[in-house]
């Protein structure tokens, strides 16, 4: 099998612990398998040191155009606002062109902000692609060209593979090793590393991860959910605890998550119980009890009717 070689993209203010992080794990998958198959090479658009973010000065190997890499991974970049990313795109005009004009055939891959950059170029222009999902309505509108999926994690395409979130490395590299090499390989990879768990298939609860929820109101109403048995989440004991009216608090989650209240607290708590059972060996009675369902029977039910799964079965598929 010919050897991979793949571009780690260096920009001014990317944020390159991913690309580190992405580098660690083929390293360990060629150590794995005994042989070299995936080559790593740090490009950037010259071969001057970039200036990345959190005071890091690194210096790319080769230049972008001259690499001839086989797949380019973009990081992505520290940012809280669209006005950061927009003066981003702008200050990377001149990168932007070259991974416009590398071979059709060149892999480009990216996670979190740094999508934006790949869908600057055209690149992602007819293909469907995720990133961060506080981008969506900006994204929309930018590139109206690209079929944006935001409610998944990771969108893998014949050239092209988008994830969402800072840990959209993650994903990228466990479909490359998986593909290449096997989902033992990879598993074992796992084990050694201690990586995360994979994620759930159903993308149904990665919707309502805590840790990439911005909003000060929905991360409030999220460790409320989590709190109160299920029992007791009506729409107005959730409005006076969070001191706001019932219809400001319907508006506000309809206009983030594009759910009503009802939908959105029923999947926080079932993403609370699919947790538990993942990292517990609870019954799942015992689970049921504890998060304040009414009985066994209606939990199994809605979690099955939400998640495709049976309880019993996505454990079985998620538990490791």
């Amino acid at each position: 099998m010919p050897i991979q070689k793949i571009g780690l993209l260096l920009y001014p203010g990317c944020m390159p612990a991913g690309l580190f992080a992405f580098a660690d794990l083929l390293v360990a998958a060629n150590r794995r398998v005994g042989q070299t198959r995936f080559q790593l090479c740090w490009v950037g658009l010259d071969s001057q040191p970039v200036d990345c973010a959190q005071g890091m000065r690194l210096q790319p190997q080769s230049n972008l155009a001259e690499a001839a890499c086989s797949a380019v991974l973009i990081p992505g970049l520290w940012a809280d606002s669209q006005a950061r990313i927009v003066r981003t795109l702008e200050a990377n005009s001149g990168l932007i062109r070259a991974l416009a004009q590398l071979p059709r055939t060149t892999q480009l891959w990216s996670y979190c902000t740094g999508v934006c950059l790949l869908a600057q170029s055209g690149r992602l222009n007819g293909e469907p692609a995720t990133a961060t999902w506080w981008l969506a309505p900006s994204l929309q509108q930018q590139f109206p060209k690209v079929a944006w999926q935001f409610e998944r994690s990771q969108v893998v395409n014949r050239l092209s593979i988008t994830a969402s979130g800072v840990s959209g490395y993650l994903p990228i590299a466990r479909a490359l090793i998986e593909q290449q090499m096997g989902e033992a390989i990879y598993r074992d990879i796992a084990r050694l590393m201690v990586l995360p768990r994979p994620e759930p298939a159903t993308s149904v609860l990665r919707s309502v991860d805590l840790m990439e929820n911005a909003d000060p109101l929905l991360r409030r109403l999220h460790l409320l959910v989590e709190r109160l048995p299920a029992q007791q989440l009506s729409v107005q004991r959730l409005a006076d605890e969070l001191t706001v009216s019932a219809r400001t608090l319907a508006r506000k989650v309809q206009t983030l998550t594009g759910n009503a209240v009802s939908d959105q607290v029923r999947l926080i708590k079932l993403n609370q119980a699919g947790e538990r059972l993942i990292v517990t060996s609870e019954s799942i009675s015992r689970i049921s009890d504890e998060l304040g369902y009414s009985d066994e029977s209606s939990f199994r039910r809605t979690f099955k009717q939400v998640t495709g799964m049976t309880p019993a079965a996505y454990r079985q598929q998620f538990k490791h």
